[in-house]
């Protein structure tokens, strides 16, 4: 597990950058949820999305480890390539981002405004990743992986600024892709001797962590089918799940419908926008509310980068099919 120190020496790069996202208590939310709720804003940074912290962190400590790198190269489903091609851009380093083919056409498009070079590659992130890996191999290229200590550093300086802010929360609801801001959020709660339990959130349709986690060891699957991309993973890091494992109390399962009325609930509570990975602690909130009367509850909004198809039709009342 990562010490205090890491975290705010992250902090310090971090804030370089960005200021602190605010975590706010909504009244609309608090009687959704029947009792008191903070939402962790991680969809106000400059991408977004919460990654860039992670991105941020872990392109400084690796420019100072070698400074005579040429480029980088990772795979993604949106948040962590712009998060790398943010960080890359401010440091002067080219950035390659493999994508799986039909991947969200504007976090694409942000990607590239970021400044990096898109491929398309395979059907889903994992395909992509194993491009990046032979790109990086072939063409000596800096392979960042979407697991590290670093990005967990960066990732959990919102843990930091959640738990200072809040540090009577009773439970944390936090959405797991390949895991860095469940590992991020356990590390600042250890860090600051906060109490609250810490519960990860995946969909039923990309449940590999669930079933990791109740297994105790790493269970892949064959295919995912979730609208919420940031949580579209076959296969948990087992360094990872190591972590989340001995740190969190559960992994909980949310099925599509749920994550769509929670968006939906996003934007009636509160007009923020959540895309599926970001409303899938606040799915999760509000599929174990009968548990938390009494309870002070925080959510991460881990990001707001949802296409306008999906949105509108969300906002219609219908749950998108994933591409």
């Amino acid at each position: 597990m990562l010490p205090l120190s890491d975290l705010t020496d992250a902090r310090t790069i971090v804030s370089r950058a960005m200021a602190p996202t605010p975590q706010y208590r909504w009244p609309l939310l608090c009687e959704a949820i029947g009792t008191e709720i903070r939402v962790k804003h991680e969809n106000h940074t400059p991408t977004g999305a919460f990654k860039v912290r992670g991105g941020l962190v872990y392109v400084d400590r690796l420019v100072r480890r070698e400074p005579d790198i040429v480029g980088l190269v990772c795979a993604t489903r949106g948040n962590h390539g712009q998060s790398i091609a943010f960080a890359a851009s401010r440091a002067g380093l080219a950035c390659r981002i493999v994508v799986p083919h039909g991947n969200s056409r504007e976090k694409n498009a942000a990607m590239r405004a970021f400044g990096g070079e898109i491929i398309e590659h395979g059907r889903d992130f994992d395909d992509a990743f194993a491009e990046a890996r032979r790109m990086a191999e072939a063409d000596g290229l800096h392979l960042v992986p979407s697991f590290h200590p670093d990005l967990v550093a960066g990732v959990g300086t919102y843990g930091l600024e959640l738990f200072e802010a809040e540090p009577d929360l009773d439970v944390v609801f936090v959405p797991v892709g390949l895991g860095s801001g469940l590992c991020g959020v356990i590390a600042a709660r250890d860090g600051l001797g906060a109490s609250a339990r810490i519960v990860g959130v995946v969909s039923d349709k990309a449940d590999a962590y669930a079933r990791s986690f109740a297994a105790g060891h790493v269970i892949g699957v064959q295919q995912v089918a979730t609208f919420a991309d940031g949580i579209a993973v076959r296969e948990p890091n087992a360094e990872a799940l190591d972590v989340i494992r001995r740190g969190a109390d559960a992994v909980v399962t949310v099925s599509e419908d749920a994550i769509a009325e929670a968006v939906r609930l996003y934007y009636r509570a509160t007009h923020n926008i959540a895309e599926g990975a970001g409303a899938a602690a606040l799915a999760a909130a509000m599929q174990d509310k009968a548990n938390l009367t009494g309870k002070k509850v925080g959510v991460i909004l881990c990001g707001q980068n949802i296409d306008t198809d999906w949105y509108a039709a969300i906002l219609a009342g219908r749950t998108p099919m994933p591409r």
